[in-house]
């Protein structure tokens, strides 16, 4: 049976008409930048993470760059960041001549482990600790990273966070009794709509959530040049835009995205159940859900990732039987060709590393059949019993 990684066909065609649409009223409209869609889609993104405001902007990977730039990081400063994520959210803060430093993960959530970060900074003079701008941690595969413990970090270090949310909108987090949603945790959230993402649109889009008017003032500031009007530019800024297609179709879709959570849900559970029934023993490890089991929606699991012994050799063999899957991430930031002149080396961060030798995503997406979970993990288990 031929098991693709992700097909973004079942919602699409559930919500066709209404997306055609909504986009031919934007073409139509002939506000092809910026305008009303943007707004509408800022204000429901804001309602549904629960926060202040949101900005829209043009992709994830610029909704990080935006974030770090109100926050004034460049040459000299440095920024801590989870050692395992997607290469935009280091690559953010190399480009603005900063540099970021490297935190090990938590070996079960593959986020950033806030011993770790701790540690970190301990080992830093009072000189250094004074160049950190910023801390980003990772909402890795849709479960959020141990919020409460990076926030009393920073807190007492007194140091901004920015949530990487790029994977992670509409999970959820319990901090002092009270649910509440990744972006909402700290100063920035900063989210894709990248076609793969749980709340994805037809193309790049992205938006950042914020709970300080100010903060949001200076994003939407930066996010055109930095010109409060046309042609007058207060600060250096740039072409942050989201398209308002986008805007609209992420619009159209938001309604439905608790619902397309709740089907991922549903697939891990009954990834949990096969596997369970399988003789693999110590061979895979499946996702678990760290977080409060009183929330709704504790892991959205825009990746199902298991750890798997032969890794690479299982990956091929399933690819044989028209399994589609893919590792997410297949090489740490410290052992990244472009990051070798920080001095990172094999076993700086062995808890990365093994991760990046182990990690394995499997196909979960909504519309995903049980014949195909099956045919997944029946195929997983023969590659073991060969």
């Amino acid at each position: 049976m031929k098991v693709p990684l992700l097909d973004l066909r079942p919602p699409l065609e559930e919500l066709r008409d209404e997306i055609i649409e909504a986009v031919t009223q934007v073409i139509d409209s002939t506000r092809y930048i910026m305008g009303p869609e943007i707004d509408s889609l800022e204000k429901k993104i804001a309602e549904y993470c629960g926060t202040v405001d949101a900005v829209g902007v043009s992709s994830g990977t610029d909704a990080l760059l935006l974030s770090l730039m109100v926050l004034d990081v460049g040459p000299g400063d440095l920024v801590l960041t989870s050692n395992f994520s997607f290469f935009a959210t280091a690559g953010v803060v190399a480009r603005l001549k900063a540099t970021p430093v490297f935190v090990d993960i938590d070996p079960v959530t593959y986020n950033i482990d806030p011993e770790q970060l701790r540690l970190t900074l301990a080992k830093m003079d009072v000189g250094t600790r004074k160049r950190v701008k910023a801390i980003i941690p990772v909402h890795l595969y849709g479960q959020c990273a141990d919020m409460k413990e990076i926030l009393n970090i920073a807190a007492e270090f007194k140091i901004p966070v920015i949530e990487d949310s790029a994977q992670a909108i509409g999970a959820e987090y319990e901090i002092d009794g009270k649910k509440r949603q990744a972006g909402s945790l700290s100063d920035f959230g900063c989210f894709s709509f990248f076609p793969s993402k749980n709340l994805g649109g037809v193309g790049d889009g992205g938006i950042i959530t914020v709970n300080k008017p100010e903060l949001a003032e200076q994003l939407r500031l930066k996010r055109v040049h930095g010109g409060e009007r046309k042609y007058y530019h207060r600060v250096i800024g740039g072409n942050f835009r989201l398209d308002p297609i986008q805007a609209t179709v992420i619009r159209v879709k938001l309604p439905h995205l608790n619902r397309w959570h709740n089907q991922r849900q549903d697939n891990a559970e009954y990834y949990n159940k096969l596997f369970a029934e399988t003789s693999l023993g110590g061979r895979i490890s499946i996702p678990q859900v760290m977080h409060s089991q009183r929330l709704e929606n504790p892991h959205i699991y825009n990746q199902y990732v298991i750890r798997a012994e032969q890794r690479d050799k299982l990956q091929s063999f399933l690819a044989e039987n028209e399994i589609s899957t893919e590792v997410y991430y297949p090489l740490p930031f410290h052992l990244q060709e472009c990051f070798l002149d920080l001095g990172g080396k094999a076993g700086d961060f062995p808890v990365s590393e093994t991760a990046a030798e182990e990690v394995l995503a499997l196909p979960v997406y909504p519309g995903l059949s049980r014949q195909m979970q099956e045919a997944v993990v029946e195929k997983i288990e023969e590659f073991y019993q060969a």
